[in-house]
């Protein structure tokens, strides 16, 4: 039937079943959608030939799949969607990908799939109508099909985006039939296609730790070694990728601890081999892996006692003049999280972790800048030499200075303030002190004794503090224009500050008392007044240290 007008009267009329009749109308208009798709369906919409589709699916037949295949069609034109909706054509759909017909299952999988595209409320639906296990069993059932495993990988990749496919994911098999699928795939473009539903996938940790028992790992190995001394573009592409899921799989703890096996596991020692690679894709991903590894405090010790930190450094060496800033963020980050155990602060810093962290200090990177101020943060904790050491290089206190004032980056900003503290909070030296007074620091500890962080306050307070009690005479003019006093009132008269906060502001206000012009500023306050009120506080230890205070400002008076 030629006549696109009188096939669609027909089919508009029809009831659900087969005919010739039909399957001509059916015919013709697949024909006049391959040769101009639009018109002919804003046609089939003026005709309101929709509202019929969802008897002509109800019952499986000859004409179902062109059916199907019309209405996937039709929902390549983002005008049609809605209408494919509101015309009911969902359900019936969805019932359809449990036929065993694979030629409907194909084209129904389309049809939803171009019926959804780009769009969360529908896919969640689908979600909802428990389309993943089915199509999760469409693919292990009809694996040799090309088209239908395709039509499934593109349907997972999509609905995988949404959270809530997550759970619906993990309950299948779907780690086992990817991984199945990818060992037997020799073209680039199918694997890219099934990397594009894994890396959604893999971010959630169940089905992180199902793709490593599934033997994931392995595949993503052996697709690194073919690719690694590769110059091509897409095995280049591949290895990035390859990599990349790798570092997302140790995301998870009890992925990564698998694949560490007590630092004796083959995939931990293979990732290792990257970091000291020529190619700047491994050296991120080793230096990645390694950081992730190291969020254990038992995996720190152990990596830190086998050697690790000294390929990281040979590492960072390689990217100090014009270096990959990513594979300096990545590096950094092992280290700061390989410092965190106390047992190996001491031994990392005898290998001269801090003398290359260093040599980044002229970065302009802020994500470097941040990794490097929280490296030297982890190192210098409970480490007074070290902190001494570093607190009175005038290169760094001023750096860190000027940081402190990046207020385009938080991060940085936050990181600096309170490295500035921790310098001379570890080496409760006289020279430190000096050295941060002279360098323009103590503003910044003050307005940092404001933050909306209650760790930042207290750690600034207490650096406050050893700066009063060992250069009071130094700091006095810093106190005075930074309103130190006035901050001070401020923490104590706050309902929500923490005991903690009250506590180390009245120690704070014991130390400057030996100076006149705060002195002077604290009777104007009236503080006596503001702390006697805290001497019935609920907490022993600011009431107590409440009457000590209130002593000392009445004898001052």
């Amino acid at each position: 039937m030629d006549n696109l007008s009188e096939a669609l009267k027909t089919l508009k009329l029809s009831s659900a079943g087969a005919s010739d009749s039909v399957e001509g109308c059916l015919d013709c208009l697949l024909k006049a959608l391959a040769h101009n798709n639009v018109e002919t369906s804003e046609k089939i919409q003026e005709m309101g030939v929709l509202a019929s589709m969802p008897a002509l699916l109800s019952v499986q037949n000859s004409c179902t799949s062109k059916v199907a295949n019309i209405i996937a069609e039709v929902a390549k034109n983002e005008f049609m969607r809605s209408p494919c909706v509101e015309a009911g054509l969902i359900p019936p759909l969805v019932q359809l990908l449990n036929s065993k017909d694979q030629e409907i299952l194909l084209q129904t999988g389309r049809a939803l799939g171009n019926i959804c595209y780009d769009s969360h409320s529908l896919q969640a639906q689908l979600i909802s109508m428990g389309v993943i296990p089915t199509l999760v069993r469409l693919l292990g059932v009809h694996s040799q099909n090309t088209p239908l495993t395709e039509m499934c990988l593109i349907a997972f990749g999509n609905l995988a985006e949404l959270e809530s496919s997550k759970e619906q994911f993990a309950s299948t098999n779907i780690a086992e039939e990817l991984v199945r699928l990818f060992r037997k795939q020799a073209e680039h473009e199918k694997k890219e296609m099934i990397f594009e539903v894994l890396a959604p996938l893999a971010e959630n940790d169940v089905i992180k730790l199902q793709l490593v028992d599934a033997g994931l790992v392995e595949c993503l190995l052996e697709v690194v070694a073919q690719t690694v001394n590769s110059e091509r573009e897409e095995d280049a592409a591949q290895l990035k990728t390859a990599s990349d899921l790798m570092v997302l799989l140790l995301l998870g703890d009890e992925s990564m601890q698998k694949l560490f096996e007590g630092g004796k596991g083959s995939v931990f020692q293979r990732v290792l081999s990257w970091v000291p690679s020529n190619n700047h894709q491994l050296q991120l991903a080793g230096a990645l892996a390694i950081a992730n590894f190291a969020r254990n405090d038992g995996n720190c010790i152990h990596m830190v006692d086998t050697g690790i930190v000294q390929k990281l450094l040979e590492l960072l060496d390689r990217h100090v003049e014009e270096g990959n800033v990513t594979v300096q963020h990545a590096a950094l980050s092992a280290l700061r999280n390989l410092a965190i155990p106390v047992v190996n602060k001491s031994k990392m810093l005898l290998a001269g972790v801090s003398d290359v962290v260093l040599k980044f200090l002229k970065s302009e990177m802020p994500p470097v800048q941040f990794k490097l101020l929280g490296t030297l943060r982890m190192l210098i904790d409970t480490q007074a030499d070290a902190a001494e050491q570093l607190g009175t290089n005038v290169k760094l206190v001023e750096r860190l200075v000027e940081w402190c004032e990046a207020k385009d980056h938080a991060g940085v900003m936050g990181e600096s303030n309170r490295l500035l503290s921790a310098l001379i909070r570890h080496s409760k030296s006289k020279e430190v002190v000096r050295t941060v007074i002279q360098g323009g620091g103590v503003k910044h500890l003050v307005l940092m004794a404001t933050s909306e962080h209650m760790i930042m306050q207290n750690e600034a307070l207490v650096a406050l503090g050893l700066i009063a009690a060992l250069h009071l005479d130094c700091a006095e003019k810093d106190f005075v224009s930074s309103s130190l006093v006035t901050v001070l009132h401020k923490l104590l008269t706050e309902e929500h500050s923490a005991p903690e906060i009250k506590y180390n502001s009245m120690i704070l206000i014991c130390s400057i008392m030996g100076s006149e012009p705060l002195h002077k500023e604290v009777q104007s306050l009236a503080f006596i007044d503001v702390v006697s009120g805290l001497r019935s506080h609920e907490n022993k230890t600011v009431s107590h240290q409440a009457s000590l205070t209130e002593q000392r400002l009445t004898a001052q008076s």
